[in-house]
């Protein structure tokens, strides 16, 4: 094995972890280590905190640790590598913490190096949000001539919410936390604890984008600039703005994902915490698959209210008033008792309720309301083709809707075999969208209704005809159940995968505002 002295440490060449360029490195003397950001470093010594000693191509030298992340997904000579620990340590080369050898990195010093970043950084987010609630809210509280309370709820959303949730999850970090030996730490099971709670992350990412525009356009007035920054500067805040404040729940939801499967990277797999931090990388993705998902289901409410103020002769409550999600839709026939007529109608299947709509005869785009049903009280039943007893008339491709008691019953036919399983599917859906909604207590505030039907009357001004218009028809003809992804999509809020070279504009610009290094 080629080795090398350099400052009088023993560098050797096979033992290296993988780390990422952050931010561009400009040297000050000789013995430190250039580089741009996105260069992809080799760790060579990480023992010491604040420094550590790395290579890229044929340079070697100090460079500052908090300049870079290790990467989540090692190249194949650290497998080789960290095999050959498994084995040194079965040997009693290496003993739980140290390194092996001068001036060498081993599994248990890099999993303390990722766990005292996670402390550190949490520590660090804890004062961001002190210093927003107590720097900012409780400043703007006071001058009523300024701000209104709905004012002040649409840019600090809940945060005054997470803010007391973070406190009693690093107590909980803090207990578990081993300060003598960090690489000992079991901290996995915090985050399977404390899961539940990280949903509130959900209203807050979901109201950032309301944040921004409510706060640019306060910017826009001098009044307010100086008193946000005199804000800060009498909370000794750092120089960052307020939005760059806050962005940093957004930016720490997407960071736990990441930072646990850097954890999982360097634990082994005999370690206590190994399964409870394997399990806690599972539930924080699903944390922000969730957010994603209600993202999608908020941006999803005004194309429904659009929808419903294109339908003629609407009654009743709005659809928003139960549903949020179109689920499914199509064309049927309809019989209903006593008069076992059947009806060409076109079926919205949202969560909770099936509206159906008469098309006009002249001009199809055109849709009239005739009812709907309630399908939390209805029982959906596979017919078989044939003469029905219940309607005495022969179906095909037919399914039936029925109250509990039997008092109501429908009888929906499609046209094609497939078009009736693919219906079938669909009530199934329906029914665990419910259920999940209820696991997970997803609402819709009365506020996000209200606006989204105001927002919906503004596009259909009385007096001219109404139409469902093409990008909502095409919209609600597209829609399909949402289930969990099993892989990420390409763009999304939460980044939960190692970024890419070529990032985005958007996730660039999130990591330049970022309030923190780490």
């Amino acid at each position: 094995i080629h080795t090398t002295t350099t400052n009088g440490r023993l560098i050797n060449s096979i033992y290296f972890v993988c780390a990422e360029a952050l931010w561009d490195h400009v040297t000050m003397d000789d013995q430190e280590l250039g580089f741009k950001a996105g260069d992809v470093i080799e760790v060579v010594d990480a023992t010491n905190k604040e420094w550590w000693w790395g290579r890229v191509l044929d340079s070697e030298g100090w460079f500052p640790a908090s300049f870079v992340r290790l990467r989540v997904n090692q190249d194949e000579p650290m497998e080789e590598y960290l095999a050959h620990l498994d084995g040194a340590s079965e040997g009693g080369g290496a003993s739980m913490g140290g390194p092996l050898g001068p001036g060498l990195p081993c599994k248990e010093q890099m999993r303390a190096n990722v766990i005292n970043e996670i402390m550190s950084t949490e520590r660090d987010y804890i004062k961001h949000l002190k210093d927003i609630c107590e720097g900012y809210i409780k400043q703007c509280r006071k001058r009523t001539d300024m701000f209104t309370e709905e004012q002040l709820r649409t840019i600090f959303g809940n945060i005054d919410e997470l803010y007391r949730f973070q406190k009693k999850f690093l107590k909980a970090l803090e207990k578990k936390f081993n300060k003598d030996h960090p690489h000992l730490s079991e901290i996995g099971s915090c985050f399977l604890e404390h899961q539940t709670n990280f949903q509130i992350y959900s209203e807050y990412c979901n109201n950032h984008p309301n944040a921004c525009v409510q706060l640019s356009k306060l910017m826009k007035i001098k009044k307010y600039v100086f008193f946000f920054e005199a804000c800060r500067l009498l909370q000794k805040m750092i120089d960052i703005s307020l939005d760059g404040f806050l962005l940093t729940p957004v930016q720490k939801i997407c960071k736990y994902p990441l930072q646990l499967a850097e954890l999982l990277k360097y634990t082994n797999p005999q370690h206590r915490d190994y399964k409870d931090v394997e399990a806690a990388l599972n539930a924080m993705k699903n944390v922000a698959r969730l957010i994603n998902e209600r993202k999608r289901r908020l941006e999803n409410i005004d194309k429904i209210a659009q929808w419903q103020s294109s339908i003629e002769d609407w009654e009743g409550e709005d659809i928003l008033s139960r549903s949020s999600d179109l689920i499914f839709s199509g064309d049927l026939t309809k019989i209903s008792q006593p008069q076992a007529k059947g009806q060409q109608r076109m079926f919205f299947l949202f969560d909770h309720q099936l509206v159906f709509c008469k098309k006009d005869l002249l001009r199809r785009d055109i849709l009239y309301y005739k009812g709907r049903l309630d399908m939390d009280q209805m029982q959906v039943v596979d017919v078989e083709d044939g003469k029905d007893k219940d309607f005495n008339v022969s179906v095909k491709n037919a399914l039936k809707l029925c109250s509990p008691g039997g008092e109501e019953v429908h009888l929906l036919c499609a046209k094609k075999p497939e078009q009736k399983q693919r219906w079938l599917r669909a009530f199934a859906d329906e029914r665990e969208q419910v259920q999940h909604d209820l696991e997970t207590g997803f609402t819709i505030t009365e506020v996000q209704k209200k606006q989204a039907m105001l927002n919906a009357s503004k596009s259909h001004p009385t007096g001219k005809p109404k139409a469902v218009t093409r990008p909502y028809y095409d919209f609600l003809l597209r829609q399909k159940h949402p289930t969990l992804p099993t892989s990420l999509p390409q763009q999304q809020v939460i980044m939960l995968a190692e970024p890419k070279r070529k990032t985005s504009n958007f996730w660039h610009n999130i990591g330049r505002l970022t309030p923190f290094k780490k």
